[in-house]
């Protein structure tokens, strides 16, 4: 099969599953009751939830560039910021064309000659370094939430927790050694992403004014964040969305306020990826440092 054939049955794939996952959604909740807790949002929490959404990525651009200094592309932050942003923007609006990762390890392999194996493994990485800190802050949550259910597995939890860690640094030693130097930092990173976009979440929650359940909604986030990366839906819409669903109704919360978290959350994505559409008409020059 053609590539370009093959790219386009799996976009068209991808936004069957999206349009199913919304419309089972639709479904499931009332509507009209999400609309209504939506125009509740006070709008000072809401911005500070967009602060620390931007803070977040702004974070995972310099632990990227962590990934590149070790290959020998020395980007400068700005610059590579620019990339980043020009991704996330492809990653959500432009899912037919070229994937926001797929264009930056084009793009580093044709102005840089890095070899195209490297190229897209530090990507991956960078995107396994994310999902680690997102499960071992789900472990921690777990363990800290008041649920008979998941207190009977707090033991597993926590260790599966410290496993993934440990699990980890072996892949990176014994598979991609050439940026085993910055293992830590990328891991410190990637605490301190997520942790801002767990605040981020905690806004959230205080803008739609709801102050119960904080640990659970948050956990539930997390677990959201981590279905919303594996590559089955256009930038996670629907599969965020059922898993706040399915996660309200296992942990006895109440599904359209979860619905509204996972929407406002998605707002704040969109809008701040929208920005990144300045450099798909000015195209980012890749400048490295002196």
């Amino acid at each position: 099969m053609e590539t370009g054939l093959r790219k386009k049955l799996i976009t068209i794939t991808k936004i069957a599953i999206s349009a199913v996952l919304i419309y089972f959604i639709f479904t499931k909740v009332d509507f009209k009751e999400v609309v209504q807790i939506l125009k509740r949002t006070k709008p000072l929490y809401l911005l500070l939830s967009i602060l620390f959404f931007t803070a977040s990525k702004i974070l995972a651009a310099i632990r990227l560039n962590l990934y590149f200094h070790e290959l020998g592309i020395r980007l400068t932050q700005k610059s590579n910021l620019k990339l980043y942003l020009l991704g996330m923007f492809y990653n959500l609006f432009l899912p037919g064309g070229i994937g926001g990762d797929a264009y930056k390890g084009y793009l580093i392999k044709k102005e840089f000659q890095v070899g195209t194996k490297k190229a897209v493994a530090v990507l991956v990485l960078d995107r396994l370094s994310g999902m680690l800190l997102l499960f071992m802050y789900a472990c921690i949550l777990g363990l800290l939430l008041n649920n008979p259910w998941l207190n009977s597995y707090n033991v597993p939890i926590g260790l599966l927790g410290i496993l993934s860690i440990v699990v980890f640094w072996i892949l990176n030693k014994r598979f991609f050694n050439y940026v085993l130097p910055v293992f830590w930092k990328s891991v410190a990173l990637s605490a301190l992403v997520q942790l801002a976009q767990l605040i981020c979440v905690y806004f959230i929650l205080h803008s739609l004014s709801i102050q119960l359940n904080t640990i659970a909604y948050l956990f539930i986030f997390l677990l959201s964040s981590i279905v919303s990366v594996l590559p089955l839906t256009i930038g996670g819409i629907g599969s965020r969305e059922v898993t706040f669903f399915y996660g309200a109704t296992l942990l006895a919360l109440d599904a359209n306020t979860s619905i509204s978290i996972s929407m406002v959350f998605f707002l704040i994505t969109a809008l701040v990826s929208l920005f990144g559409i300045v450099y798909h008409f000015k195209k980012v020059k890749l400048k490295t440092v002196v």
